[in-house]
């Protein structure tokens, strides 16, 4: 740390923080996905709404708690309401159903989204910090050069070139970790956003055959 100067430190800082918001993610993400195999509870919860059987798949969406668990179960909620509401049209209570699955989402979107920001962040400006402190250890070896005269310190050198090699590989290392735990987290997300679509269908078109 000492030899690299004074960018190191800030380098470390940032693979740390890269560290400490990846593993936060990760819990995070895994307490999305809920309990149980996601796939099969969507599988399950298709399933139910094709037979009409709603409570059943309310009681799946309980058993889940997940983040697809609770936006279905929001969904599911607002379809037993508007399938007893004779005050409303067919095409209005779609809406209103559509409209709940939408908000529920968006509640629960922040929460899977948040500090992802940073780990983007962290990917570009690790390499351009490596890149200042690369270019301030190149700078002390060339003043070492000027310096010495016909005959260079090549002690200065050593550190200045050293310098510049540890600011590169330090920020080169933070930035592919950063870079490759937010494209990790991001599908993820996407994942978690695809399976809520697909329920959101089924709900919808459940929703159309059994309420005509």
């Amino acid at each position: 740390v000492y030899m690299g100067g004074i960018i190191v430190p800030i380098l470390i800082t940032f693979m740390i923080t890269v560290i400490v918001f990846s593993i936060e993610r990760f819990m995070v993400l895994s307490k999305a996905n809920g309990s149980g195999n996601l796939d099969s509870f969507v599988l399950q919860v298709r399933k139910l709404l094709n037979q009409n059987k709603i409570d059943e798949a309310i009681e799946e969406c309980d058993k889940q708690r997940g983040t697809v668990g609770n936006v279905v179960r929001e969904g599911l909620t607002t379809y037993k309401i508007l399938a007893h509401d004779p005050a409303m049209n067919k095409e209005q209570k779609m809406a209103a159903l559509n409209k709940s699955i939408e908000e529920a989402t968006t509640l629960e979107m922040p929460m899977l989204e948040k500090n992802m920001m940073i780990l983007s962040t962290l990917g570009t400006v690790a390499t351009l910090v490596a890149l200042l402190g690369t270019v301030i250890g190149m700078i002390k070896a060339f003043f070492a050069l000027g310096d010495g005269g016909g005959t260079p310190d090549s002690a200065a050198l050593s550190i200045g070139i050293s310098e510049a090699l540890v600011n590169t590989a330090l920020g080169i290392g933070t930035s592919a970790v950063a870079i490759i735990m937010y494209n990790f987290f991001t599908s993820k997300i996407d994942g978690l956003t695809f399976k809520i679509d697909e329920i959101a269908m089924s709900i919808q078109q459940s929703f159309a055959e059994f309420n005509a």
